[in-house]
């Protein structure tokens, strides 16, 4: 019985082992047949991506939500006192830039352009008389100028005969005299006409300059009230919804007074909240960014609020891009604040063979070759990885390939067939 049991036992023994020596033959068989198999050396284009390493920015952002709205309001006013005549654009009414949103009346202004074109025709006479008289002056004073030259001439003249029959003792020493003191007092009445005379000229040209400047002074009044006319039709200087309206047809308007308040559709803002906690990161000046689908925007908070609502902090972005047209006012919008950032630093794209570790082999490009390399890594975030060490600008990288890349230090790059 004891042998019968000794064989029944290692019959059971047998019966229990066979499974798992079974299972540990067969892993050993599956392990020399993947062993044998042979490692890939080579890396087919297509199938592998590759970036350049270069120099750019590099940032980490945290995510909140936020809602577009207009960043200004424009306020239209009336150009000049006249009399609103028609409200064509009313509260709530979308506007483009250059549509009419109110008519003003006219005719103050064209009664004042008439006015000014009379007036001018009066000065433009007036400063042609001028003109007139200054050439007729001129003329009588170089007259009367030249008459004295003359006398003068005519006395030095005989002043000379005098002399030489005094000489000759024809003629008395007292008659000389006389004549020297005629001359001295017609060269002191020359004198005196030569200042008179000039008197005269600046005081024809100070009119004429005088006219000159009142005839430019109504010009730049007539050129202003013509610009005023254009203005009577009150039109909208940029895309945006009339807000209210503050005045009446009809009503007759004194002055620069608002007439509507309209919203600038051209510079947008997003107001957004965050968690409490994140009170520290949102300050004045701060980069963020506005993500609305494929569309993303440049933008800096603008404002941030003293008081928490409901553990929330809320806050403004304004963009600074030019170019808004991508959003509209009520959007929902993906706000991206900046966290961390370095600016013009080497950096190379994330692919699934860059992982998070500080320190990485990965695959440069050189000819028809991929060769291993350690690159050390600084700043990482979801887009790109800061490169200190390793590598330089120019480099081509492998960064994501389908085939399982091996421990070998090198491949070679095949064109796909």
């Amino acid at each position: 019985m004891r042998k019968k049991r000794k064989t029944m036992n290692f019959k059971g023994n047998m019966s229990i082992r066979f499974p798992y020596l079974a299972e540990t033959i067969l892993v050993i068989l599956l392990g020399i047949i993947f062993g044998c198999q042979p490692k890939p050396t080579k890396l087919i284009e297509g199938e592998f991506e590759s970036y350049t390493i270069d120099k750019g920015n590099i940032e980490t952002f945290e995510l909140c939500q936020g809602m577009v709205e207009p960043a200004n309001e424009v306020i239209l006013l009336s150009p000049a006192s006249s009399v609103l005549t028609k409200i064509i654009k009313g509260p709530g009414q979308r506007v483009s830039k250059g549509d009419v949103v109110l008519q003003l009346d006219p005719k103050s202004i064209k009664d004042k352009i008439e006015q000014i074109n009379d007036q001018l025709d009066v000065k433009n006479n007036n400063l042609e008389k001028t003109r007139l008289n200054a050439r007729s002056a001129k003329a009588d004073l170089s007259y009367n100028e030249e008459t004295k030259k003359l006398k003068i001439a005519s006395i030095k003249s005989t002043l000379a005969d005098q002399e030489q029959l005094f000489e000759v003792g024809g003629i008395s020493q007292a008659k000389v005299d006389k004549t020297k003191q005629e001359l001295t007092l017609a060269e002191k009445d020359l004198k005196l006409v030569k200042q008179k005379n000039w008197i005269k000229l600046a005081q024809l040209a100070t009119d004429e300059k005088g006219l000159l400047l009142q005839i430019e002074m109504q010009k730049k009044d007539l050129k202003q009230q013509m610009f005023l006319l254009t203005q009577m039709d009150v039109k909208a200087p940029s895309d945006g919804i009339i807000l209210s309206v503050h005045a009446q047809e009809g009503e007759k308007i004194q002055g620069e007074k608002t007439l509507a308040r309209l919203s600038d559709l051209t510079r947008l803002k997003v107001e957004a909240s965050i968690d409490e906690k994140f009170r520290n990161l949102i300050k004045i000046g701060r980069k963020a960014y506005v993500s609305s689908g494929k569309n993303r925007l440049q933008g800096r908070v603008s404002s941030v609020m003293p008081q928490l609502d409901n553990g929330k902090l809320h806050f403004s972005v304004v963009l600074t891009e030019d170019d808004q047209s991508k959003l509209i006012p009520n959007q929902k919008v993906e706000l991206q604040i900046v966290k961390r950032a370095k600016y013009g630093v080497l950096r190379v794209k994330r692919g699934d063979q860059i992982n998070w570790k500080k320190k990485q082999n990965l695959y440069l490009i050189s000819g028809d070759s991929a060769v291993k390399k350690e690159i050390e890594f600084g700043l990482i975030t979801e887009e790109y990885a800061e490169v200190l060490n390793g590598g330089e600008t120019g480099d081509e990288v492998v960064i994501s390939s389908i085939a399982s890349l091996s421990k070998l230090n090198s491949f070679k790059i095949e064109k796909a067939n």
